[in-house]
């Protein structure tokens, strides 16, 4: 979706909560790499953020007619995607929390040397990039829900305070000191321990193989290196033509924004033609 202006945008929205087909396929369009990319942050993996996201962007388009215009688009569209993945229990870690003493503990005293090669013949650097990328998404898991949230909003999104805080619902000030503390601690466990982003000992190369043993990272489905890698600007090109940015985000390089699979955009589509969208748009 290009860069619309506000009136431009509200009449798109108008038009889409019609019944407008062309309208909301262009709306699910523009959001569904905010959307998966959220997802991807919230969650941990491809595939559970692939579900999520496909259930956001359905919640968003069957509930268009509540959205009233006192916010923007993308922040009433963020604010289901964050009460969604808050709430969303059917993801991998949902049942199996991790913790930055768990993390550091692994780094430390994980037996890598003992493993034998179980690379399949991929090369060890696509592997190594591989693990960087799925290990550092992941280790987002060691924040608690809402930390995890605040973090990705003000971090990989550089959300306004004053939007984070709304869709938070807490107050800028709070936001943002809240946003200092998780940043500082994020940045501290790097430091102590990742060899790629701070000063610890742990390189990924060395631990290839490990992560293979353990199914952290298969060689013959590496999700990271697959997806198609887009430019922030261009990403948060919809956001930032209706709301202004500060400048609080640290550079965390590890939260690289990714274009949606295609199963995404697929699943809408069939949505849009279907039976039941009839019945919602008819309603």
């Amino acid at each position: 979706m290009s860069r619309k202006t506000n009136e431009e945008l509200q009449a798109l929205v108008d038009k889409a909560a019609e019944g407008d087909k062309e309208a909301l396929e262009m709306l699910a369009a523009g959001m569904q790499d905010l959307v998966f990319n959220l997802s991807l942050r919230m969650l941990g993996t491809f595939a559970d953020a692939e579900d999520a996201a496909q259930d956001i962007l359905l919640k968003m388009i069957t509930h268009l007619s509540s959205y009233r215009g006192g916010s923007s688009f993308t922040t009433w569209v963020f604010s289901i995607a964050v009460n969604h993945l808050k709430n969303y229990k059917k993801h991998m870690f949902a049942h199996r929390p991790l913790s930055f003493e768990y993390y550091g503990d692994d780094i430390k005293n994980g037996n890598v040397q003992d493993v034998p090669d179980l690379t399949q013949n991929v090369e060890k650097n696509i592997l190594a990039e591989e693990l960087k990328m799925s290990c550092t998404n992941v280790m987002l898991q060691c924040l608690d829900t809402e930390s995890r949230c605040i973090f990705i909003l003000g971090t990989m999104f550089k959300l306004d305070s004053r939007i984070a805080g709304e869709i938070l619902e807490m107050t800028p000030e709070s936001y943002r000191q809240r946003l200092s503390r998780i940043r500082r601690k994020m940045a501290d466990f790097l430091e102590q321990y990742c060899g790629e982003y701070g000063g610890g000992r742990c390189r990924c190369k060395d631990r290839v193989n490990y992560a293979i043993q353990n199914h952290r990272i298969n060689p013959v489905q590496l999700d990271y290196t697959a997806a198609v890698e887009i430019s922030v600007d261009t990403m948060l090109d919809v956001k930032n033509a209706m709301e202004d940015i500060d400048e609080l985000s640290q550079d965390f390089s590890f939260c690289r924004p990714y274009r949606s699979p295609g199963h995404v955009k697929q699943l809408i589509q069939e949505f849009l033609e279907s039976t039941q969208f009839s019945i919602v748009k008819n309603s």
